[in-house]
């Protein structure tokens, strides 16, 4: 494959792709706690500048369907699950010992609506998933999934349920190697634990690493057994920037590219490594972080987006409206559209921000030495590893749902607080601003009733199956593994 990607105007990457959007208006409701970083609001900020600048309407959007308790239960444990739909803020009390079994409170605390949470954003991964094993999208996104760090018993780092395993696994239903990769600063340990074993799936994450969260991720974690060299760990220092980042990026995954030739790619796009990131500590802009989607999109193969971290969320916004613009080939202006948020986003108003002035603290020897020993990482893997015939696992497959069953879901806590538009007033409650869309079930078209609608900046042109026990932590898997 030749390292294409560098524009969207020709080649390859500037074909029409089909894309499927996946956003459910009720997911910026959900409020975890007073101060916690992680905030599901983000997600319909990002969806309202994806609306304003009308990239809506170069996509077939959806609602995700929630998935049920056996659908979660193909990868979480049992007692895990039953935990999640029963605990509540006014009863965890009563759950003292299972909140400390299934690391529940501090950082994933229990909040209203929890479990419908979780069932959404997953439901939005599987639902993209779903769309590229039927051949009805070459590009699926879902923003509000990429909770990389739940386990198959526990929750960790703000996640709860694994989505992306969640993904992954439906996609091995039809495709015999899927490939999964991680910008998201911190390191994706919950998908490469539940795959370590197995070469059916190959996890390449790019992190920050040392006294940080998760504190996995050694260049020197390569996998177990079968899965011995399909897990590639890119530990990172502070300050990286575009060009680093890309100059280890582009020649890793073009090497993964050509050597395991996936059938399907999941890229989690956690946007906590952008440059001035409440939490993070890169320097990328949006046209870096985008520059991960862009390549990958020109390979042409299956493409899952999903989101991730993100703490600064106006930069959230503007990083997956773009990686939204670049999924479907165009180019959008800079100057922002006036939105519902449009506060956010001052004093510039911009979709891009410049990075900061930070130091690089990745040297070009020690990069240089990262990015040769996982070309040779590479050079010991089976040539695209085979899977031996085997009864394909049933699809899944959704109720059919008409308007009125929409309406009746349960919803999550409402933000109820005043709306201040300042980064500062981050911790409020922001009002729930989002357009609606009712023309037609399962798919929301932005209008909002007896409103004339923005004026648009133009673009440029319930239990789990049965099946093999991965050593590694349990997993049960619905599928075979490649011989």
């Amino acid at each position: 494959m030749e390292e294409s990607g560098n524009s969207l105007a020709c080649g390859p990457d500037g074909s029409k792709r089909r894309v499927s959007y996946f956003y459910d208006s009720d997911i910026g409701n959900y409020y975890y706690s007073q101060g916690h970083p992680m905030k599901p609001h983000r997600i319909r900020m990002a969806h309202s500048l994806i609306v304003h600048y009308g990239l809506d309407e170069k996509m077939d959007v959806c609602r995700p369907n929630l998935l049920q308790s056996r659908e979660l239960r193909v990868f979480h444990a049992d007692d895990y699950i039953s935990f999640l739909q029963s605990v509540t803020p006014e009863t965890q009390h009563e759950q003292l010992r299972q909140l400390k079994r299934f690391n529940v409170g501090e950082d994933c605390p229990v909040f209203d609506g929890l479990y419908n949470f979780c069932q959404t954003y997953a439901g939005g991964s599987v639902g993209a998933a779903i769309k590229l094993n039927n051949k009805e999208a070459d590009i699926a996104i879902n923003w509000s999934g990429g909770l990389h760090h739940a386990k198959k018993c526990e929750a960790s780092g703000f996640c709860y349920v694994n989505d992306i395993v969640l993904a992954i696994l439906e996609l091995l239903k039809v495709h015999q190697r899927v490939l999964y990769i991680d910008i998201d600063i911190h390191h994706g340990d919950g998908v490469e634990e539940a795959f370590y074993s197995t070469d059916r799936v190959m996890s390449v994450s790019f992190h920050k690493f040392g006294d940080y969260f998760p504190g996995t991720g050694h260049l020197k974690d390569i996998g177990y057994g079968k899965g011995k060299y399909y897990s590639l760990n890119v530990p990172l220092n502070d300050g990286i920037d575009d060009e680093s980042y890309k100059n280890l990026f582009r020649p890793i995954i073009q090497k993964v590219m050509e050597i395991y030739q996936p059938e399907a790619v999941v890229l989690q796009c956690g946007a906590d490594s952008l440059s001035g990131d409440r939490l993070g500590c890169f320097n990328l802009s949006v046209k870096g972080h985008a520059d991960c989607v862009r390549f990958l999109r020109s390979f042409n193969v299956p493409l899952v987006l999903v989101g991730g971290g993100g703490y600064t969320i106006r930069n959230v916004a503007r990083c997956w409206c773009y990686e939204t613009a670049v999924a479907v080939g165009v180019e959008p202006q800079d100057k922002l559209p006036y939105n519902e948020y449009y506060e956010y986003f001052g004093p510039d108003y911009t979709l891009h921000v410049a990075p900061s002035n930070m130091e690089n603290q990745n040297s070009t020897k020690e990069l240089a030495k990262i990015r040769n020993t996982l070309l040779e990482q590479l050079k010991r893997i089976q040539h695209v590893p085979s899977v031996p015939f085997q009864e394909r696992p049933p699809d899944t497959k959704f109720p059919e749902e008409d308007e009125e069953d929409y309406e009746k879901r349960p919803k999550g806590q409402k933000w109820g607080g005043e709306y201040f538009g300042s980064e500062s007033d981050e911790e409020q409650k922001p009002q729930n601003r989002d357009i609606d869309i009712s023309d037609k079930p399962g798919i929301r078209r932005q209008s909002p009733p007896n409103v004339e609608a923005p004026k648009k900046i133009k673009l440029e042109e319930e239990d789990g199956d049965a099946g093999i026990v991965n050593e590694s932590d349990g997993a049960k898997w619905p599928f075979g593994e490649a011989g």
